[in-house]
């Protein structure tokens, strides 16, 4: 394929990640799939033509790989209920710091990119980020990802602006092992965030709530002139 774009998928091996590599392997792209699994599976059309395995806290180590993608999925993430300090600590690692640094480390790449194609870096954070999921350290750790992407954004300077595109998917309850009773399918998500995502719109919203298609987009509005605010008054 001419002008093949290549995509980075990181979770690729759970189930909304193995959804979207099959799909954007079906309309052309190269796939790149970044796990904490083991990766000797066999290498088909609806898995990633190349799969990394990667640990958090190593972000940095994937420089190499990640100047070579043109679109990143930040999709991994962990779920669990326990009330351990240590569950906390986990899930702040995993579902907020470790893509907030993969976020950093594009950006940089991006400033560099002396292609005409803009980089793109999509988000996966979750309605749990401002609404209840019955587990507080996976709300804390949803909310401060959605914090950081929403600040990131929208205090990017106007240089950066012009070389990287960045997306935030807000995902209400879908099946999967880790939400088995999840109300929408994942192959029905991984269409939709295909289809909003390659729009011009920067939160893609993906859920039965009808309250995350009006919370959401409010609160973006305040972050938004709060940073303003920030633009204009700074020293």
């Amino acid at each position: 394929m001419k002008n093949q774009k290549t995509v980075g998928i990181t979770g690729a091996s759970g189930t909304l990640g193995r959804e979207l590599t099959k799909l954007f392997r079906q309309k052309g792209y190269k796939v790149i799939g970044f796990t904490h699994s083991k990766t000797d599976s066999e290498v088909n059309l609806e898995t990633p033509n190349k799969w990394i395995k990667w640990e958090c806290g190593k972000e940095s180590s994937l420089k190499t790989y990640l100047e070579k993608i043109d679109i990143l999925i930040l999709n991994h993430g962990i779920y669990n209920l326990s009330r351990e300090n240590t569950n906390y600590e986990k899930s702040i690692e995993i579902n907020a710091l470790s893509k907030f640094k993969f976020l950093n480390l594009f950006e940089e790449i991006a400033r560099t990119n002396k292609s005409l194609i803009k980089k793109e870096i999509w988000i996966n954070t979750s309605e749990a980020e401002i609404l209840p999921a019955l587990n507080p350290s996976y709300e804390i750790s949803k909310s401060l990802i959605g914090q950081l992407v929403s600040f990131k954004k929208n205090l990017l300077d106007k240089d950066t602006k012009k070389k990287l595109i960045i997306k935030k998917i807000i995902l209400g309850p879908f099946q999967s092992e880790l939400n088995p009773i999840g109300i929408m399918s994942a192959k029905f998500v991984s269409k939709k965030i295909y289809e909003l995502a390659t729009s011009k719109s920067y939160l893609i919203i993906i859920t039965p709530n009808p309250l995350t298609y009006l919370l959401f987009p409010l609160k973006e509005f305040f972050n938004f002139l709060y940073c303003q605010i920030i633009y204009k008054y700074k020293p």
